[in-house]
């Protein structure tokens, strides 16, 4: 069960940094975010009351559900978007790809879990993996404000992702289930990206073309109703540092894409990338990891 959630996480994630891209445009970005976690919300809600009801969290639960809906459904999305302006969507990748390492040592901070060797080993080998992947697109970044304010953009996301990693585990070491908790925390993103769009005064715009409305519904539906709750289940089931290596090897399915509708080509260089991910997800999933 835990291969098929993460070949779902890793086929369904893969393809929605084309999708996002396609939402860059006339709508302003905290919309565009808000419309999608709005329809996700909506469809987890109606299958929770089909599946027997809604279950609203409380106390401590409910104040986690809050920060995990700020840090998953809203803020990192913010992060990203902006980060996608200015940066290539490879670049923007390798960034994202550090979520692996940050929760290891997130969860070493905060869980006093020790960080495994295997790990470590394989965050190295998939960052080197990912580096040759995308070198061409990160040597070609001339050195410019711009392009520090996207790499402060996409770690601050980054950062997010991995904080709302931990909110999720500790949410479901309180017995609540990410489709719950999905549900409201992506309730609470959708408010509070209208709240930040009202405080802007910007008008509500949606965009009519076929291109982003179908984004928007692979965004939401297959993107956040079935990706976050793929995801967050193997974040209860795995741990935190070990779900997030799927972020590591999504990337190569967003080439894959980028080769279809944007002309990329695969180097030597980006063969030997391939090779350097598919080692350390062998390492990080061995059997009997050394904690250090």
């Amino acid at each position: 069960m835990n291969l098929l959630l993460y070949v779902v996480v890793v086929l369904i994630w893969g393809t929605t940094w084309i999708a996002l891209k396609w939402q860059l445009g006339m709508v302003p970005i905290a919309q565009s975010i808000a419309y999608r976690f709005a329809l996700a919300a909506l469809i987890l809600f109606a299958i929770l009351v089909c599946r027997g009801g809604v279950a609203r969290p409380r106390g401590k639960a409910a104040v986690l559900v809050a920060w995990q809906g700020l840090c998953l459904f809203c803020v990192n999305f913010i992060c990203f978007l902006n980060a996608s302006e200015v940066l290539p969507s490879g670049l923007v990748a390798v960034v994202f790809s550090t979520a692996a390492v940050w929760n290891a040592l997130l969860a070493r901070v905060v869980f006093k879990r020790p960080i495994a060797a295997s790990t470590l080993y394989a965050g190295a080998l998939g960052l080197g993996g990912l580096l040759l992947l995308f070198w061409p697109q990160v040597a070609g970044q001339a050195p410019a404000l711009a392009t520090l304010q996207g790499l402060v953009w996409a770690l601050g996301g980054t950062l997010c992702f991995s904080v709302g990693n931990l909110l999720s585990s500790a949410l479901q070491a309180r017995q609540q289930s990410p489709l719950q908790t999905n549900a409201w925390g992506m309730l609470v993103g959708t408010l509070v990206l209208l709240g930040v769009c009202l405080v802007q005064g910007k008008p509500l715009a949606f965009d009519f073309s076929g291109r982003y409305i179908g984004a928007l519904a692979y965004l939401a539906i297959p993107g956040s109703v079935i990706g976050f709750t793929a995801y967050l289940t193997l974040v209860g089931r795995l741990g935190p540092e070990r779900a997030a290596y799927c972020t590591v090897l999504f990337p190569i399915v967003a080439l894959n894409v980028s080769a279809v509708f944007e002309g990329y080509h695969w180097s030597l260089a980006a063969l030997s990338g391939l090779i350097l991910v598919v080692l350390g997800n062998v390492v990080a999933f061995r059997r009997r990891p050394v904690p250090v």
